[in-house]
């Protein structure tokens, strides 16, 4: 079956996180892929281990399967000629890079390829400073929001800037190429890590705005729900989510503590916010005659949205558990799949994260028009 972006070709000029993931999306979705990198080194990530995978590091592994590499070095007129062959050729060119230089910026490109959809991918938009998710993190207010009310400041434990960035890419690409499909033009779609940061601040942001007040750090409370938070059961804590005054009520019969839902200081969610304490004390008083994974098993039974602490390894088991196939093989390390599934459209079949430089041959006969890419 046909992936739904079949036949559209991408020039990934990108490295580290947010483009590589952005790529590795749209050859998911059946694009082909040619991600050029540095002879002899490569994309940075190819050295960021331990962990390591089959054939590199775990980290490069898991953000650029099923796309072809080839190895060019800017400087040299012969491999810059092909680098600008193979963005004449492309849909789509991803970059995180600074190619005016070497005249593969959107101009260049566009004055040879005018249909193409061109996306750059920077720290702080036009301003020339190094964008890494961590500092973005620092920067962006993301830090100043996590961690223990009254403690220090603390990123999250994934880099969470650069997937945020990653995403918006790819839906701006997207939207790109369907604005190309009815208009015949090109565009430059442009993201930064400070942007998307901010766009996915949501309520936080929101709330900021609405008052002047900059919210803090809450561990793991919601600044506007309540109960929505970790509680300690008779061995660990568990995450419970109660979105309205029927899911309170219904926690409350069954942690056996049905007195609760009509006391006045908890009859509506704005009471629990302002006497959250108190509140937490009582639950976390009925929870502890049982353990987390039991209150896990009466909570979810009742329709509540209620969890016990995983790991990764445990997170991945509960999602094969719950039937979502979390996992794809690629012939080396296994990966996390795709996370979208489809009624019609399919992702392509995953092949491994390429050798560096490893398709630079096939690449290159492509480009002159002697065979066809498989």
């Amino acid at each position: 079956m046909t992936a739904p972006l079949s036949g559209l070709v991408v020039a990934d000029f990108s490295r580290v996180l947010a483009g590589p993931l952005a790529t590795m999306t749209l050859a998911d979705l059946g694009a082909t892929v040619v991600k050029v990198e540095r002879p002899g080194t490569g994309d940075d990530t190819r050295s960021w281990g331990p962990p390591w995978g089959a054939a590199s590091s775990a980290y490069f592994e898991g953000l650029n399967r099923s796309k072809y590499s080839i190895a060019l070095d800017f400087a040299d007129p012969a491999d810059r000629a092909t680098a600008l062959a193979l963005a004449t050729r492309a849909d789509v060119v991803v970059q995180n890079l600074r190619l005016a230089a070497f005249g593969l910026d959107r101009a260049s490109v566009a004055a040879v390829n005018p249909g193409v959809v061109y996306c750059s991918i920077t720290g702080f938009g036009d301003a020339d400073l190094p964008g890494y998710d961590f500092l973005v993190q620092a920067v962006g207010g993301l830090m100043s929001i996590t961690g223990e009310a009254g403690g220090d400041p603390l990123k999250v434990g994934v880099a969470l800037v650069d997937v945020l960035t990653a995403k918006d890419a790819t839906i701006g690409i997207l939207a790109a190429l369907n604005h190309r499909r009815t208009t015949g033009r090109g565009d430059h779609v442009q993201v930064d890590l400070l942007s998307s940061l901010l766009g996915g601040l949501v309520n936080q942001a929101s709330g900021y705005l609405a008052t002047g007040i900059a919210p803090s750090r809450m561990g793991n409370r919601h600044p506007s729900i309540a109960p929505y938070e970790t509680l300690r059961c008779a061995d660990a804590p568990i995450a419970v989510a109660c979105g309205n005054d029927r899911q309170f009520a219904r926690l409350c019969a069954v942690v056996g503590a049905p007195s609760l839902a009509g006391d006045p200081r908890f009859a509506d969610n704005p009471s629990r916010v302002a006497n959250r304490e108190a509140l937490v004390e009582a639950l976390e008083k009925a929870l502890a005659a049982a353990t987390a994974a039991e209150w896990e098993k009466r909570l979810t039974a009742a329709g509540l949205a209620a969890g016990v602490v995983r790991d990764i390894g445990q997170a991945i088991d509960h999602a094969r558990d719950l039937g979502l196939d979390p996992l794809i093989e690629t012939g080396q390390t296994p990966q996390i799949r795709h996370p979208i599934r489809y009624a019609h459209a399919h992702p392509k079949p995953a092949t491994p994260p390429p050798a560096l430089g490893e398709h630079g041959a096939l690449i290159r006969s492509w480009l002159s028009g002697a065979t066809d890419l498989p």
